[in-house]
């Protein structure tokens, strides 16, 4: 199982210094990947009384594509992964380039982790429609890969029209992986149908357990093999003890997940370099391995 971190976007703040200590640090400590999150937009809440989301205009959110172009000249081994870029909200022929170049600034140490999100007022925003994202979703990963392994394509889909065209350069992995998140059973279908990898939002409890055993099923019956189909798993350590660390670690080792990311996020840190002694004590008490 190979272990990363969840790089603390909204604690982050907006020091460059920060960003490049916490990548030095990350892959002194001995980590293999750096995960993070992604929102374009903010809702400001001074007219929205009843917002539920778990952000607002409040939240730092660094671009991925140009936050991992800024790691990838930082760090020489580390993998960078989007967990989870928006991609229906994002022209995909856009997000393809973006990720084809970033793939090879980095000499092909980037994952794209996508999902078809949960706010509306990005999707208005940026012009897309929130209402067939799931179906848009499918098609642009048909269209990426496809864009990925060719130096032209000729493409008619039901949302995307390519005529004769291509982009360069093509990246070094052809294609790139591609990782779907998501907490519905749609989402594990599509998933288990069409992605290299899923990423669960949920511990390693018995209903977890039950989810991991459904998306394996849901692999084989899709006419591939569960043992080459990537498992993302997630720790976060607000309001654990490191007991509970280890217990989770162990849990999700145990079932077969093959990446996890460490979230440090949401603990009440004081500060962001509070965020690098947090993943430096995670490695100290349950290790990176």
């Amino acid at each position: 199982m190979r272990v990363g971190v969840v790089f603390p976007q909204t604690e982050s703040g907006t020091d460059p210094g920060f960003i490049r200590e916490y990548t030095h640090v990350t892959e002194e400590l001995g980590f293999r990947h750096i995960l993070a999150y992604d929102h374009v937009l903010g809702a400001s809440l001074e007219n929205r009384p009843d917002w539920s989301g778990p952000y607002s205009a409040t939240d730092v959110f660094h671009e991925p594509f140009v936050l991992f172009a800024y790691m990838s000249a930082i760090a020489s081994d580390l993998e960078f992964v989007t967990g989870v870029i928006i991609s229906p909200q994002r022209q995909t022929v856009l997000l393809a380039k973006q990720a084809a170049s970033l793939d090879v600034l980095n000499k092909g140490r980037f994952r794209l982790g996508i999902g078809v999100g949960w706010n509306e007022l990005e999707y208005v925003g940026l012009n897309e429609n929130f209402r067939n994202r799931g179906k848009r979703e499918e098609e642009q990963m048909d269209l990426m890969r496809q864009l990925w392994i060719n130096e032209t394509i000729d493409y008619k889909g039901e949302y995307h029209t390519i005529p004769e065209a291509g982009i360069n350069p093509l990246p070094v992995q052809r294609p790139i992986p591609i990782w779907l998140g998501g907490k519905t059973d749609i989402a594990y279908r599509r998933a288990a149908r069409l992605a290299d990898g899923f990423m669960p939002q949920f511990p390693p409890d018995d209903e977890g357990k039950q989810i991991v055993e459904t998306i394996r099923q849901y692999v084989s019956e899709a006419g591939r093999d569960p043992d080459e189909f990537g498992m993302e798993a997630r720790v976060s350590l607000m309001d654990k003890s490191p007991d509970v660390w280890k217990a989770e670690f162990e849990g999700w080792r145990d079932l077969g997940a093959t990446h996890l990311s460490v979230n440090t996020m949401r603990m009440g840190l004081k500060s962001p370099s509070d965020h690098i002694e947090m993943i430096r004590r995670f490695a100290d008490e349950v290790g990176v391995s």
